[in-house]
Formats: structure tokens, C-alpha cells, sequence
């Protein structure tokens, strides 16, 4: 065990789970993430989906508690709770009051580590992914999100987290236990808390919960090919859907701020670039707006438009023209609003134990270090236009992706 800091405590178990931990004054709430490399990147070959169905599966009954006895004792505990399939990970989420966080992980551990996984809950769990797959059918602009990031990012990161439908359709209870056991371990896993905790304590506890967990085999995971750099997808409907994607750098890079204020410039606000020049004064589109998402060795801005069949060419054409407008030189006003932004971002996260137990596992995970809010403001502070300028020179906006979904293929480039 090493101890950090005064505030931050790092404890990895021998199995090769890692406990980071923050300590934060003024709260009487601790939040966990947990964070098992077991995402939908890991699926088998051709069975993308099964970690989907899990996510949910291993709440129906764990340890000595039945599926509505870990229902109850979870709301019993005041939780706030969710859970989700990502490209690495598998994540778990919780926040309560400080004095409910053992009795919490003490519930999360039965549940990772010994679900029922009962053969009688898989065809429930199956309509309930199946409806999920089907909302994406009426919501367009998940939809195209879902596709771009299978296009954009290299199989297997950018595999579907709700999975396929044929798998769906068709797992078997014998391949999601198997899925589990293979997959579901502690070897790469991380454990981040913060809030009102007692570090010797909390220490003491996941030792004792999950210090006896089997390491499994480490599982790795290499790139492939990507998808088409330009598509389309058929849909009968009076708007179209457009979204793009271009590298930039991954979170763990040095210049990742830099990559943030570009964003941010780009799309931050009722101020930005995109809202400002394709929303307001061109009416060209009901909504538009831009992201940065990573993975371990990549990162992306991912961009979104939805407009009016009749005015898609051009609002493609816009929001293309404002990207690459980057590249030619951002005003000190638009620095200032960034860092407005993204320092308000910063301040809301520090008074959070739910937003702050998510960064420091995002910290682990990429960097393995915890960065402390000083540190972040401080690279906020330092942006500047000739820095960002300077940044997007070595990485330009360029070599997009670009889908589209609606009646009418668009023109990309002419």
C-alpha cells in the first residue's frame, strides 16, 4: 500500500484489483466506480452482445440475497445507482451516505463476483435488450452515434455496447456463464472512491471482500480494421442525420487540454462555433454539437448535426467548413469562454463524490496516477490561442468519418 497523498490513497490487492481513493472535505456522501475489463470490446468473435445481457443478469440474485432481495437491501441503503456496458469496461456506479459505503460494496461484491446468473432470468433479460435495441430505431441521433463509433474506432473498440441482434436473439445461458467466468475478474480492475471515507477502513474492507478473488487470465485486446470513412444509411423520414469523426489525441496525452479547449471552442455553448454559425445564423439545423471521447491509445471528436432533409447538403458542407476553420485562428474571447466552461466543469466535479469517484478511475485507467484539481486548473488556465492553434497544427482536423442516415445520400467533398 502506498499512500499518495493527504487526500489520495492508492491500494493494489495481489489479485491485481487497484483501490484509489479520494477523500473529500465537506461531504457526507462517498460514491464507487468500479471498473472490470469486461466491456464489448471483450465479447467473443462474433458474439458481441453477451457482456450487454450480463450487465443486467448478475443483479437477478447474488451471494445469499434473491434478485428482489438485492433490489431491496440496495434502495434500503439510499443508493444511487447505475451500471453499464462501455468499450473496455463494464461499470458499476454507486453513491450513498458515507456511513452506507461498506454495507454497499459488501452487496457490489457478491454481485460481481457471485451472481445466480439464473437460467430462469435470461429470456427477461433478453426482451429488455432487445427493447433497447429497438429505441434506438426511434432514437436517430443515438442510432447514428452507435454506427459512427463502429466506423470510426477499430474493431473491436468500436463494437455496439448494446449489442447485435442475432446474439441477442440467440445466447445461451451456458455462454453467458462461461462469458462471466472468463471474463469478469480482477486482474486490470479498479475500485475508485470518493467522499467521506475512512481510508484504513475502506482499505481493510476491500481487502477482505475482494482479496480472496481468483485472477483470471489476462485477456488483451488488438486493433483491427475500421469501417467505411464514408456511409450511409437508408431511412424513409423527413430529417436527416449526419455525424463525423476525426482523431485527436488520446485522454492520457500530454496535450489532452489543449485537445479540450479545441473542442470547446468548437463546441461549448450557445457561444460556439457550430451553435453560433450553423444553428443561429443560418438556421440550418435544429441541433449541433461536438464531443471528445477516448479510448486507451486513441482519442476522437465526434460531431453531430440533425437538420431538414432539404437543407443537409449544406449543413454538412457548414459544419465540415467549421472545423477545418479551426486550423485558421480562434480569438482570445473564445479561450476565455472555453476555460469558463471548462473550469466550471472542474469546480461542479470537485463538489461531487458521484463525478469525482469517475474521474479518479478515468485518471487510473489512462494515466495511473490521480491528477488533483489544482493540476487540471492549472493546464485550463495555461490554454491560450496560440497554444491551441499550435496543437491543432499537429493534429488537424482531417481524415473524417462521415455517416449519414436519412433518404438521400449526401455529397462528401464535391
Amino acid at each position: 500500500m502506498a499512500t499518495v497523498s493527504e487526500e489520495f490513497f492508492e491500494y493494489r490487492l495481489a489479485n491485481g484489483l487497484t483501490l484509489v481513493a479520494e477523500k473529500m472535505h465537506g461531504v457526507r456522501s462517498a460514491a464507487f466506480t468500479l471498473l472490470i475489463g469486461a466491456g464489448a470490446a471483450f465479447d467473443p468473435p462474433e458474439r458481441g452482445g453477451l457482456s450487454a445481457l450480463l450487465a443486467d443478469l448478475v443483479f437477478r440474485g447474488a451471494g445469499r440475497r434473491t434478485s428482489r432481495q438485492v433490489t431491496t437491501d440496495l434502495d434500503n441503503l439510499g443508493l444511487q445507482r447505475g451500471e453499464g456496458v462501455e468499450s473496455v469496461h463494464t461499470s458499476y456506479f454507486a453513491a450513498t451516505l458515507g456511513s452506507n459505503l461498506i454495507a454497499a460494496l459488501e452487496i457490489y461484491a457478491d454481485i460481481v463476483r457471485r451472481p445466480h446468473l439464473p437460467v430462469a432470468e435470461v429470456d427477461a433479460v433478453r426482451a429488455l435488450a432487445l427493447q433497447e435495441l429497438q429505441a434506438l430505431e426511434d432514437e436517430p441521433r443515438q442510432k447514428i452515434f452507435v454506427e459512427l463509433r463502429g466506423r470510426h474506432f477499430p474493431f473491436p473498440f468500436g463494437r455496439p455496447t448494446v449489442g447485435v441482434r442475432e446474439v441477442l436473439e440467440s445466447a445461451t445461458h451456458q455462454e453467458l456463464a462461461d462469458h462471466h467466468a472468463r471474463a469478469h475478474r480482477p486482474n486490470g480492475a479498479i475500485l475508485a472512491v470518493a467522499g467521506y471515507i475512512d481510508w484504513p477502513q475502506l482499505r481493510d474492507a476491500v481487502e477482505r471482500l475482494f482479496g480472496d478473488w481468483p485472477a483470471g487470465e489476462n485477456l488483451a485486446l488488438k486493433a483491427g480494421t475500421r469501417g467505411p470513412k464514408t456511409d450511409h444509411m437508408d431511412q424513409e423520414a423527413t430529417q436527416t442525420q449526419i455525424g463525423i469523426a476525426y482523431n485527436t489525441v488520446p485522454y492520457r496525452d500530454p496535450e489532452y487540454f489543449k485537445a479540450q479547449g479545441a473542442v470547446t471552442v468548437l463546441s461549448g455553448g450557445s457561444s460556439s462555433r457550430l451553435f453560433t454559425e450553423v444553428r443561429e445564423k443560418r438556421g440550418l439545423c435544429y441541433a449541433v454539437f461536438a464531443s471528445y471521447q477516448s479510448l486507451p491509445d486513441m482519442g476522437a471528436v465526434v460531431c453531430y448535426a440533425g437538420t431538414t432533409n432539404e437543407r443537409a447538403q449544406e449543413t454538412l458542407d457548414v459544419t465540415l467548413g467549421e472545423i477545418t476553420r479551426l486550423t485558421r485562428g480562434i480569438d482570445a474571447d473564445e479561450v476565455a469562454r472555453a476555460q469558463a466552461g471548462l473550469k466550471a466543469s472542474l469546480i461542479m466535479q470537485g463538489e461531487s463524490s458521484s463525478a469525482r469517484s469517475s474521474a479518479v478511475a478515468a485518471d487510473w485507467y489512462h494515466l495511473k496516477r490521480v491528477r488533483q484539481l489544482s493540476e487540471m486548473q492549472a493546464a485550463i488556465d495555461a490554454l491560450s490561442p496560440q497554444s491551441i492553434i499550435e496543437h491543432l497544427e499537429r493534429y488537424p482536423p482531417k481524415d473524417f468519418t462521415i455517416l449519414t442516415l436519412g433518404p438521400k445520400r449526401l455529397v462528401v467533398g464535391g
